[in-house]
C-alpha cells in the first residue's frame, strides 16, 4: 500500500515511525515550512521532517497545501491511502477526493468531543478523567469525518499535557496499525458523529493563560498542569508575569483574599483560591528567569505572607 503522510510537530513522530515500522511505503511526507525558532531565531525543521529524512523520504513542505500545484504535486504520488496527525492545515477537497482508501486523521480526543487544535489542553483543563484518540474520515469540516476506530485512555491526577501528549501519541501510534488492515479490507463500518455531542478545543490564546485566582484549587490546578510543558500558566507578582508550572491541591482552614500567600517555607508558598482547596507551588518562573523548583525561587526571595498575586 503507497501511503502520503501529513505531519508537523513531535505527537505525529510516532504515528509515521509505525506507518514505516510496519512495512508500508510511505512515498513522501507532507509537513510545515521551517520556522525560526528561539531567541536566536535559528530555523529549525519540523520533528516529523528529521524523521523522515533520516529514512530518505521525500519531503515536501508547501506554505499553503491548498494551492493547486501543492495538491497536485501530493497527487502525482498516486496514494492508495493518505494520513495526517497534527499537520496543521486544512486539506482542499481536491486532496480529499484524492486517494482510492481516503485521507483519515489521527486526533487527539475522544471525537466528537474536542474538536480543533488543543484536545489535550483543554480536556486537562476541564478535569476529563479520561480521554482518548480517534481515527476518522477526513471531510472539508474541521474534525468532523466519520469515525473509524477508538481506544481510551485515563487522565490522571498527575499528568501534565507533555505526559498524556506521550501517551496519546504513542496510543495513537497503536491505534492506526490496528485501523489500516481493517480499512483496507473493508472489515470497518464508519460512524457518524453525534452533532449533539460535538464541543471545541481552539488554540490556547494569551488571555487563556491567566490564572483567576477566584477560581477553585481544582480549577486551577488543572489549568496549570494543563499548560505544561507549553505555553504555561501565569500570573502577576509585583505587576510582572510569573509563570506556575507545577502545583499541588491542599485543603486549608484559612481565610483570606483569592491570590493572597497564606503560607510559605523553604520549598514552597501556599496560595488562597475561591475554594478551601489553596494552591501550593511547587514549580514557578519569574519575570526573565529560567523555570526553577520554588524553593530555588524562594532562596532568592523573600516572599511575605499576605503579599497578593494576580492584578
Amino acid at each position: 500500500m503507497n501511503i502520503i503522510f501529513m505531519g508537523t510537530p513531535d505527537f505525529a513522530v510516532p504515528v509515521l515511525q509505525r506507518l514505516i515500522d510496519d512495512g508500508y511505503k510511505v512515498q513522501a511526507v507532507v509537513t510545515q515550512p521551517d520556522r525560526r525558532k528561539g531567541r536566536k531565531k535559528v530555523l529549525t525543521p519540523p520533528p516529523v521532517k528529521e524523521l523522515a529524512a533520516s529514512y530518505n523520504i521525500p519531503v515536501l513542505q508547501p506554505e499553503k497545501v491548498r494551492e493547486p500545484s501543492a495538491v497536485q504535486e501530493i497527487l502525482n504520488y498516486q496514494p492508495d491511502l493518505l494520513v495526517t496527525a497534527a499537520y496543521g492545515q486544512i486539506l482542499p477537497e481536491t486532496l480529499l477526493n484524492g486517494p482510492k482508501l481516503g485521507c483519515i486523521n489521527v486526533h487527539a480526543s475522544l471525537l466528537p468531543k474536542y474538536r480543533g487544535g488543543a484536545p489535550i489542553h483543554q480536556a486537562i483543563i476541564d478535569g476529563e478523567e479520561e480521554t482518548g484518540v480517534t481515527i476518522m474520515y477526513m471531510v472539508k469540516a474541521l474534525d468532523a469525518g466519520d469515525m473509524l476506530a477508538k481506544v481510551r485512555i485515563p487522565i490522571e491526577d498527575h499528568d501534565t499535557m507533555g505526559t498524556l501528549h506521550d501517551k496519546l501519541s504513542a496510543a495513537g501510534a497503536r491505534l492506526l496499525s490496528e485501523t489500516i488492515p481493517l480499512l483496507k479490507s473493508g472489515q470497518i463500518t464508519p460512524v457518524a458523529q453525534d452533532p449533539n455531542q460535538v464541543t471545541f478545543a481552539p488554540t490556547i490564546q494569551h488571555e487563556n493563560e491567566k490564572i483567576d485566582w477566584s477560581k477553585s484549587g481544582k480549577e486551577i490546578h488543572n489549568l496549570v498542569r494543563g499548560l505544561n510543558p507549553f505555553p504555561g500558566a501565569y500570573t502577576l507578582l509585583d505587576g510582572k508575569v510569573f509563570k506556575i508550572w507545577k502545583t499541588q491541591k491542599v485543603d486549608t482552614k484559612k481565610e483570606a483574599e483569592p491570590g493572597t500567600v497564606i503560607e510559605c517555607d523553604k520549598e514552597a508558598f501556599t496560595v488562597a483560591t475561591g475554594s478551601h482547596e489553596a494552591i501550593r507551588v511547587l514549580e514557578c518562573q519569574p519575570s526573565g528567569k529560567k523555570k526553577m523548583i520554588a524553593s530555588q525561587f524562594l532562596n532568592g526571595k523573600s516572599l511575605d505572607l499576605g503579599t497578593r498575586l494576580g492584578d
